[in-house]
């Protein structure tokens, strides 16, 4: 059985390429949703998303799970623990991170997912650090981080490398979440 993760009303699990493929194609390519990327994606880009999360789940336990409402099987997005390919002083690094539908935010769903990708990557990976950044425009996501009880690390702000200096989004808040005892 493939791995999944459960909360009170979520099931993280691998994706189902071609099934999923439409929703995720859908929330890569709204331009609110991707507000605070450099831009939307495309439906390649979220298929190449959705087959190197699977393969991250199958190779390390986890990745970017697509996040599913369990009682009616509603995607709501996606959730999880990736391996960022950046090459920042913090690298190598596992990350947390979520991109959800924009009918489902404000409802808790990300806040809910994530800590219990949080707990099972100190938990059951072992995980000494996990980290998110986003740019502190993102405020939702900032929101997210702190209700998550991932703590502010400003000495480890940094410009995103992928975002052309001089772009507001180029500048991206840090913040840290280590394994207790």
């Amino acid at each position: 059985m493939a791995l999944t993760i459960e909360t009170e009303r979520i099931d993280l699990r691998p994706w189902n390429i071609e099934e999923d493929l439409p929703f995720l194609t859908k929330i890569c390519a709204d331009s609110e949703v991707m507000r605070f990327f450099p831009r939307t994606q495309t439906e390649e880009e979220a298929r190449k998303l959705m087959i190197q999360a699977n393969k991250s789940i199958e190779a390390n336990g986890f990745g970017f799970f697509a996040a599913e409402r369990r009682d009616d099987e509603v995607l709501l997005g996606f959730v999880g623990l990736n391996i960022p390919t950046l090459n920042e002083s913090f690298c190598p690094c596992v990350e947390i991170g979520w991109r959800l539908d924009k009918a489902f935010w404000k409802k808790g769903y990300a806040s809910e997912a994530a800590k219990a990708c949080l707990d099972y990557g100190h938990r059951h990976k072992k995980i000494e650090e996990i980290v998110s950044f986003t740019s502190p425009l993102n405020e939702a996501s900032v929101r997210v981080m702190q209700k998550i009880g991932m703590k502010a690390d400003p000495v480890r702000d940094f410009s995103h490398p992928s975002i052309e200096k001089g772009n507001p989004l180029s500048k991206h808040v840090f913040y840290s979440s280590k394994m207790r005892g």
